[in-house]
């Protein structure tokens, strides 16, 4: 099984999962799979790139002062967004490598 198309994936902070819709190479394109994975199945895969971007948001605002809105410059910024971004490619891995050892775990397709 390999994923054809990762069509969307969001770290959802509040109930600890990745949020992700794809589709594998059997499906048509009209259909997406859609699943929620916990921050703790990724960790155990070895998986860190949810850390790294969780990191970089927490140095971000704890050592930032927002305090005078002349000092803020959105673009200062640009390449600490860039640097918590988490690679395609490497939820793609993940993702393969997690429905390998739980093939039960695979969701059912949805017409997209």
């Amino acid at each position: 099984m390999q994923i054809k198309d990762l069509v969307s994936f969001y770290v959802n902070e509040s109930s600890h999962t990745l949020d992700v819709t794809f589709r594998i190479d059997s499906d048509l394109d009209d259909e997406v799979r859609t699943d929620q994975i916990g921050f703790d199945e990724i960790k155990g895969f070895g998986y860190n790139f949810l850390d790294d971007k969780i990191d970089v948001y927490k140095t971000l605002f704890e050592d930032e002062s927002f305090d005078d809105e002349e000092d803020f410059n959105a673009d200062d910024f640009e390449d600490i967004f860039s640097e918590g971004e988490i690679d395609e490619q490497e939820v793609i891995s993940f993702l393969e490598e997690y429905y390998l050892i739980y093939s039960t775990r695979l969701p059912d397709t949805e017409i997209y």
